[in-house]
């Protein structure tokens, strides 16, 4: 498991690795619904962009992250970012999070896809023992699309992390397990296959 950069290619999304040149395209994928509005997620307002786009970059930089663009196939364009993070070679373990969708592509196949590449290129390539997930106590539905996957709720770490603007955020806990790997394979194959028709 290292952290240098790949090339994930699906049906519906291509994950690219995030480099500087990404830029105005973060900035546009974001205000396709205003995301940085939703006080829950921790996606980059326009002047803040740089900012995240320099502590992803720094993370990579620090051997503990592998920052993504997504690019949807069907019209080429950036709609996201998402990135392995907390990895942990050594444990056979990483999280994946940082995840983010321009309102245009929520809830179309590119969420299932990027999740499928992720997760067959961690259990498959990487050969992670678990993969986990964390996401806002107040991000329902984030927490739906993670247990639409197949991920199982672990618990919820209470005043778990001080936000930017000073509200101190529960965390909800989801994993999925190497024996859990090929169910949850087969469950987002079939979910990729509907929206096919």
């Amino acid at each position: 498991m290292q952290c240098t950069p790949i090339h994930l290619s699906g049906t519906y999304a291509s994950l690219e690795p995030l480099t500087q040149d990404h830029l105005s395209d973060i900035q546009q994928a974001a205000a396709d619904g205003e995301l940085w509005n939703l006080f829950f997620t921790s996606v980059p307002a326009p002047e803040n962009t740089r900012q995240w786009l320099d502590i992803a970059l720094d993370m990579q930089k620090q051997e503990t992250a592998i920052p993504f663009v997504i690019r949807d196939n069907a019209s080429g364009k950036i709609v996201g970012s998402t990135r392995y993070f907390k990895m942990e070679p050594q444990n056979r373990r990483l999280e994946i999070g940082h995840t983010w969708y321009s309102q245009s592509v929520q809830r179309s196949g590119v969420n299932t896809d990027c999740k499928l590449l992720l997760l067959t290129h961690a259990f498959e390539v990487f050969n992670c023992i678990a993969v986990e997930f964390r996401t806002d106590y107040f991000n329902h539905k984030s927490q739906a699309a993670i247990e639409r996957l197949g991920a199982k709720r672990e618990g919820i770490l209470r005043n778990h992390v001080i936000m930017p603007d000073g509200r101190i955020r529960d965390t909800v806990v989801y994993s999925i397990l190497a024996h859990e790997w090929p169910g949850v394979k087969k469950n987002l194959q079939y979910l990729q296959n509907k929206y096919a028709r």
